[in-house]
């Protein structure tokens, strides 16, 4: 299990240099000077000329490459062209909202989902599983950001029991800013819920119709027991994929909620990146972002093996 392990980090260090490779290609290729587009149209060519200096412009591809790499290694960001603040500053205040937010929606989707598919599998072809795959169905075709709007309208302008944009003090009064989460988390999270519960309801009809349930169940032992160490168990591993799936899906698409509730994170600073033409945070949200989607696929490997030890050979 050991070998597996080092094996499956080893083998995602390339994995991140093309990720990181790729971001930096991309950046570069966007038309237009990020130099010029800094500084306005109205800039100077001398002023334009110092700050692509600054940036490192001036220099030939490869160069800039392993500067780029260089900073990576040190986890400097550089600085906001348009603050002139350290973008690490930027980073260490709105990751921690992006984290609490996907964590929160993958808890919601899988403690919501699980169950649900597990029992619209025992309630299979009855009236239970039909509302069920109905509202799966529905809830797979509801885009998010009406899902958001509506929960605002519904919790926090008519009924007024949770605040509609925000993120609250997570330093200063960590418990009081969950408030802050609910709406959100809940909007990413029942996105999840769908796909979770259609999967588990699968997976456990699956294994509910092999051998050795039929068998644990010849034994006399408790319907508990076997559907929990027997048939659950069974099922996990495709539940674990979708799991890592939709967390890495969750961070991407936690910038269009974070931009409906304004509320802090790497989302919302890469849609001010964007429209602020802010060249260089554009490219650290971006590198964040590519850095924990290969991290999630790498803890989904590794819970693969702990699971069943066969994948480890």
């Amino acid at each position: 299990m050991l070998r597996y392990i080092i094996r499956r980090i080893i083998l995602a260090i390339p994995i991140l240099l093309a990720v990181f490779t790729l971001v930096f290609l991309v950046v570069r290729i966007i038309p237009g000077d990020p130099a010029q587009s800094a500084l306005g149209d109205y800039a100077s060519k001398e002023a334009v000329e110092a700050l692509r200096e600054r940036m490192g412009l001036n220099k030939p591809l490869l160069v800039q490459y392993f500067h780029f790499l260089g900073d990576l290694v040190r986890l400097d960001f550089g600085e906001s062209l348009i603050s002139g603040k350290p973008i690490s500053e930027q980073v260490a205040y709105a990751l921690p909202y992006t984290l609490e937010l996907t964590l929160a929606a993958v808890i919601f989707g899988v403690l919501l989902g699980v169950p649900l598919g597990v029992f619209t599998a025992l309630n299979r072809n009855n009236a239970i599983d039909y509302l069920g795959r109905v509202l799966s169905l529905a809830g797979l075709s509801v885009p998010a950001f009406y899902f958001g709007i509506l929960l605002i309208l519904i919790f926090a302008v008519e009924l007024g029991w949770l605040p509609a944009v925000g993120g609250g003090d997570l330093v200063g009064e960590p418990f009081k800013s969950l408030k802050y989460l609910v709406l959100p988390a809940v909007t990413l999270g029942l996105i999840m819920t769908t796909s979770v519960t259609r999967l588990s309801r699968s997976a456990m009809l699956n294994v509910l119709s092999e051998d050795y349930v039929r068998t644990a169940r010849a034994k006399g032992l408790a319907e508990r027991v076997v559907l929990i160490k027997h048939a659950l168990r069974a099922a996990l591993l495709p539940i674990v994929s979708i799991t890592g799936f939709w967390a890495a899906s969750l961070i991407g698409d936690s910038v269009l909620t974070e931009f409906i509730f304004s509320r802090p994170g790497l989302g919302k600073m890469l849609v001010g990146a964007i429209l602020q033409r802010d060249y260089t945070a554009l490219q650290s949200v971006m590198v964040i972002y590519a850095a924990f989607v290969v991290a999630i696929n790498l803890i989904t490997d590794l819970t693969y093996g702990l699971l069943d030890p066969r994948i480890s050979h």
